[in-house]
């Protein structure tokens, strides 16, 4: 019992410094992300621009972590995949600072995005073994918690100096300072947990063989969620054309969302590991409203909107990571990840450009779409609950 114990709290401390490490990178690329789509308007950049942007990147962040997925399963080398990655994004977003044309803008936030794509496989991998420990929603649910305070911090440290008439250069150059933290940090738990015990096993296959129907489903599922989902950029466009707010509070707002979502991460977590899948019935739908508050043109309702796709995000990076954990065998693990960020990543492209592309043609259209491609999510969702046996067992 007594070694049971200590196993816990190494657990915990596990998933607690690797949230340190997150909260410091989010200071640096969601504060850069905050900026990125009223950035992109300033630099000359049209809707469809920053719609296909945010898709592409996406494409970039979840796609490409099939392949890292299994070369990290395959090589072991999850520390060197873990601390290249976040290196990539320490230089990537302050160089932002020196873009004075949007291809070049567009160009860094891709190359942020691949830093993502690179470090996240071996990230949650680490994640979810420890998490094991203590309940898979509450393990991802701490670490996501964890990740969105530097989600906070960094954009409304961001709108201050926009609001003290700093320029969006020097706001992207000071993210080098929390940048170079999460670094230190990043080698400080290398130190402490060089080779974790968890991390012992055979690398699985990289084929679809062995997934049943239960989980197939819920990566269509996941798929609608995602191609449903407006990016952050696109509103903070819409917002910045239409002088809804003025431009040092829309970063503040997208703080607002990651308060959000920090709470929550950790609540849904908690519920996850109580009642399973069910609880992502219940996000999926409330998700539906967040499109129609955001492009309302009220700003009281675009206040709500953004905290409602906050919830979603909120969702999207706690409890949708410890389902995919809990749906496919132990020993298929790593590829049942990387099957699931090519989807999500595919489909949020498709959406994100297609949305991009609406917003010019049509934003009672755009509306439409969206909402039909989340209530389309929740009939999904419904069905693989309905399924013999779709309890999510822990």
């Amino acid at each position: 019992m007594q070694s049971l114990s200590v196993t816990n709290r190494r657990a915990v401390q596990f998933i607690v410094l690797v949230g340190v490490v997150s909260l410091l990178a989010d200071m640096v690329y969601e504060g850069g992300r905050s900026l990125s789509g009223q950035y992109l308007a300033l630099l000359g950049a049209s809707g469809a621009v920053v719609g296909i942007t945010a898709g592409v990147g996406e494409l970039i962040g979840y796609g490409l972590r099939l392949v890292f997925g299994y070369l990290s399963d395959r090589t072991r080398r999850y520390w060197l995949m873990t601390i290249l990655g976040y290196t990539l994004t320490v230089i990537a977003v302050p160089m932002l600072a020196l873009a004075n044309a949007w291809p070049l803008a567009v160009a860094l936030l891709m190359a942020e995005r691949f830093s993502k794509a690179l470090r996240t496989p071996a990230r949650d991998t680490l994640i979810s073994y420890a998490a094991d420990r203590v309940g898979s929603g509450k393990g991802f649910g701490l670490h996501e918690a964890l990740d969105q305070v530097g989600a906070v911090i960094g954009p409304l440290m961001l709108a201050g100096v926009l609001a003290t008439g700093g320029s969006f250069q020097l706001a992207f150059g000071i993210l080098i300072v929390p940048g170079l933290l999460c670094l230190a940090v990043l080698l400080t738990a290398r130190a402490l947990f060089p080779q974790p015990a968890d991390l012992a096993g055979n690398t699985p296959a990289l084929t679809t063989t062995g997934f049943n129907r239960r989980f197939w489903l819920y990566l269509i599922s996941v798929g609608l969620f995602a191609a449903a989902s407006v990016d952050f950029a696109l509103a903070a466009f819409h917002f910045q054309r239409t002088q809804l707010l003025p431009a040092a509070a829309i970063p503040a707002l997208y703080a607002l969302a990651m308060v959000v979502d920090a709470v929550a991460a950790l609540g849904f977590g908690f519920l996850y590991d109580r009642i399973g899948l069910q609880t992502l019935i219940g996000v999926t739908a409330l998700a539906t409203f967040s499109t129609p508050l955001l492009f309302s043109g009220s700003l009281i309702a675009a206040v709500l909107g953004v905290m409602v796709w906050g919830i979603a995000l909120g969702a999207q990076e706690s409890i949708l990571r410890a389902a995919v954990a809990q749906l496919a065998p132990a020993e298929r693990r790593g590829a049942a990840y990387g099957l699931f960020n090519a989807g999500f990543g595919l489909s949020w492209f498709a959406g994100s450009a297609a949305l991009g592309v609406l917003y010019d043609v049509s934003l009672p259209l755009l509306i439409g779409v969206a909402v039909s491609l989340n209530l389309a999510a929740v009939v999904v969702l419904w069905v693989m609950v309905r399924q013999p046996g779709a309890a999510v067992q822990r």
